[in-house]
């Protein structure tokens, strides 16, 4: 049996998004964020996302153009204090935005690739993180329940790939990554480098082919990609 090829280009994997999608996107600042497959999402313009993130990126850059461009309806992610235009979006009410411990938002994600409906914690009780959420009682103790995080698609950057989607992450790139490709039904990878089947060593795989359904190689890398250095 031979194994699927799923290479495609970044204007064909982006339009395979509708309107009103629920979007992961990995990255943890610049290292692992998608850039191009973002600017692709905003030359096409789909509109009412919500996306989940570990940041909101800096002003000017990644998902600060989706929400510039009014395309974000939500943003759940644990931190917008290094992007004014988040901040003044949410200020404003032009974007809602759920914060999450970080920690808690990786989980949540992990749980919903797990296929778990939820975790319980101890984490922001008796704070505003803890508002309108189910509180339990185990083993003697209060927890939070923290629903698990899936979404329609996950947007993620690889460092290298082979035609079936087996990927790799160079260093700390690979952060959310893997969770959120197995936290969605539709996983688009962007990668710098795409080898042949079997040019990958089963041992160096991070995310298994299974779990990606398209994979586009980049021509270039922006300026995005270069603000940290390797």
């Amino acid at each position: 049996m031979s194994l699927p090829d799923k290479t495609t280009t970044i204007e064909a994997a982006v339009a395979r998004i509708p309107d009103g999608a629920t979007i992961m996107v990995g990255g943890f600042g610049v290292p692992g964020t998608p850039f191009t497959l973002i600017r692709e999402l905003v030359r096409q313009g789909q509109k009412d996302l919500t996306l989940i993130k570990n940041d909101a990126n800096e002003t000017g850059m990644g998902i600060d153009l989706l929400i510039a461009n009014g395309q974000v309806k939500t943003l759940i992610s644990t931190h917008i204090g290094l992007n004014a235009n988040a901040i003044s979006a949410l200020n404003s009410g032009r974007i809602r935005v759920e914060f999450c411990a970080q920690g808690i938002l990786a989980e949540r994600i992990r749980a919903g690739g797990a296929g778990l409906s939820a975790i319980v914690t101890d984490i922001g009780l008796g704070t505003e993180l803890a508002e309108g959420k189910q509180v339990v009682e185990m083993h003697g103790k209060r927890l939070l329940v923290e629903s698990a995080l899936r979404a329609d698609v996950a947007l993620i950057h690889a460092d290298c790939a082979d035609p079936f989607g087996n990927l790799t992450y160079a260093a700390t790139a690979r952060n959310f990554n893997p969770l959120m490709a197995m936290a969605a039904p539709m996983v688009i990878a962007e990668v710098e480098t795409l080898g042949p089947l079997g040019s990958l060593s089963p041992e160096a795989v991070e995310t298994p082919g299974a779990f990606v359904d398209h994979v586009a190689e980049l021509s270039e890398l922006s300026e995005d990609y270069g603000i940290v250095r390797r």
